[in-house]
């Protein structure tokens, strides 16, 4: 297929793609044989250990004498339980996100005195710097949020004094200031997009000082800028969930990689972000909201479970969906019998459902989270445990919030960069060497030709 205004002539590209399908075989007995732990996972499914860490663990599974056995899910927090945290934020009626991020930065539960001090240093710091948004996000507009806020990151570095400085006191003021500054960032540059790409007049707002992370993005999104409390409360829940989930996670060992090498808070940011774009990824939820959207087309009655299995089992086999036989939404790298996040956010997705009139979509997604597991055993013949991970509830969550599905994966990354920061902090502190694993060369050697004798 020829690319549109390439100044590379097409046919050129067929030939090196020829070349190159030619010349870069690597057959599956390669890795076979050198014993490569492929995505750094072991044949048991469990992650190749990289590093210690004493910020997030994702428990989903035991090992007894080498067999890996199915446990509930848990996710600590510095060793609280998020389940706890959740219910605290929910009994004292306010907002976590804040609480969760002084938590991982900092490691411990700040005081109700410094959760104060801190929520105020982040209204301070949320405005963007002089001339940002004219210069960097309306000068040049993206189609792509997330490629947008790479690349915004990355200008932040010009208008940092201290950019390359790693000391603790500058690297944590960088990363207050990039929690501050994500949902703005996001919010503006989808503000633009819809100016230059949709032709759709665009709407700056300014940070509200008095509101949440959730509350601003919220009053930033919308041009009324209303919204209910449990709206607010709900995308709150959502950022509290997804602010960290480990080291070994893409995006956050992307993170870690570019910072063993020294390079400066900006740079190892925008990778990670890169990262989570991703649909195996930070975009899953994309995916799974495309999976609801063609089940809600083929599947005639949400409260018919033998209808919604049959449609699941020809998903399965490649006949119906995207063809490529996942469930999207179902099934987790760690988590065995369930995923934490997915627990807790379903509550909150069906209260947010029944205010808004989306019973039936809670009721569909619900059923497919029943029903996946018995399906997969019949088709699959596994005896495997398949749980539902937190991506089946969030897209739905975002589309009750009316939050157009090119932000889905941006508020990902609004979250994350609390954890994202936190383990860079780690591992400026503790990691001490450059990240580089090795690859196992299968090329055989081969003499030099002379140019008059190639052909």
């Amino acid at each position: 297929m020829a690319l549109k205004d390439s100044k590379v002539p097409p046919e050129y590209l067929d030939m090196l793609c020829q070349e190159y399908r030619e010349n870069n075989i690597i057959l599956p007995e390669h890795y076979q044989n050198v014993n490569v732990k492929r995505g750094l996972r072991n044949k048991d499914g469990t992650g190749v250990v990289a590093g210690v860490t004493l910020i997030t663990n994702v428990h989903g599974y035991l090992l007894n004498e080498g067999d890996v056995m199915p446990v509930p899910g848990e996710l600590t927090y510095r060793g609280i339980n998020i389940q706890d945290i959740v219910d605290h934020c929910l009994a004292d009626n306010r907002f976590g996100y804040e609480e969760v991020a002084y938590l991982l930065l900092v490691g411990k539960l700040p005081t109700a005195k410094q959760l104060d001090e801190f929520i105020d240093i982040l209204a301070e710091c949320r405005e963007l710097p002089k001339h940002f948004t004219e210069d960097v996000l309306i000068n040049s507009p993206s189609p792509n949020i997330m490629n947008k806020l790479q690349s915004s990151i990355l200008s932040l570095y010009a208008f940092d004094k201290r950019a390359e400085e790693l000391t603790l006191a500058n690297v944590l003021r960088q990363s207050i200031e990039l929690v501050a500054r994500l949902p703005i960032i996001v919010t503006r540059a989808y503000q633009v997009k819809k100016y230059y790409y949709d032709k759709v007049s665009m709407s700056i707002n300014y940070a509200q000082r008095e509101l949440s992370t959730a509350e601003n993005f919220l009053y930033a999104l919308r041009r009324d800028n209303q919204f209910t409390e449990l709206e607010s409360r709900t995308l709150d829940l959502a950022l509290m969930l997804h602010a960290d989930h480990g080291g070994g996670n893409n995006s956050t060992f992307a993170a870690r990689v570019l910072t063993s090498t020294g390079t400066d808070t900006y740079s190892a940011m925008a990778a990670a972000v890169g990262s989570l774009k991703g649909p195996l990824h930070g975009g899953a939820n994309l995916k799974v909201m495309e999976m609801f959207h063609d089940m809600k087309e083929h599947v005639k009655d949400v409260h018919d479970d033998e209808e919604i299995a049959r449609y699941l089992t020809k998903i399965l086999n490649r006949e119906a969906g995207d063809g490529s036989g996942l469930i999207y939404g179902m099934g987790h790298a760690v988590y065995t019998l369930s995923d934490p996040r997915a627990e807790i956010l379903r509550g909150g997705a069906h209260d947010l459902a029944v205010q808004k009139g989306f019973e039936d979509d809670f009721t569909l997604l619900n059923a497919v989270e029943r029903l996946t597991p018995e399906v997969f055993r019949t088709v699959k013949g596994s005896t495997k445990p398949v749980c539902a991970n937190v991506d089946l509830y969030s897209g739905l969550v975002y589309q009750m919030l009316d939050i157009p599905m090119e932000l889905f994966t941006p508020i990902f990354a609004i979250a994350r960069i609390t954890g994202w920061a936190a383990n860079r902090l780690e591992e400026l502190q503790t990691g001490g060497r450059i990240i580089r694993p090795a690859y196992k060369t299968v090329m055989s050697n081969q003499p030099y030709t002379s140019l008059g004798d190639r052909v």
